[in-house]
């Protein structure tokens, strides 16, 4: 695939996943963000694996780049977890 294909994928799929985040209600946002952090896992996985190729510098670049963008993700998704389920156990009260 070219550029100009691999450009077009990623735009038509950055325009299909924020409808679909865009349709989901409120508080079915949280327990979804935490089930999608294996996807972030898988991601975190490939961007070491492609960071780590020593290939292409552009690669190495670009994987560790991926590698700290889907570790802010998984560790932030996991909190956010953490809190919520931190909200249910104390009965919704400030700390």
């Amino acid at each position: 695939m070219t550029l100009v294909g691999n450009l077009t994928l990623f735009v038509l799929a950055a325009f299909v996943g924020y409808e679909i985040i865009t349709k989901i209600p409120t508080n079915l946002h949280t327990p979804l963000m935490s089930g999608a952090n294996a996807i972030s896992g898988i991601t975190l996985i490939g961007s070491v694996v492609v960071a780590g190729s020593g290939s292409d510098s552009l690669a190495t670049v670009l994987g560790f780049l991926a590698v700290v963008m889907a570790t802010v993700n998984v560790v932030g998704g996991y909190l956010v977890s953490h809190l919520m389920l931190d909200q249910f156990s104390t009965g919704g009260s400030d700390r």
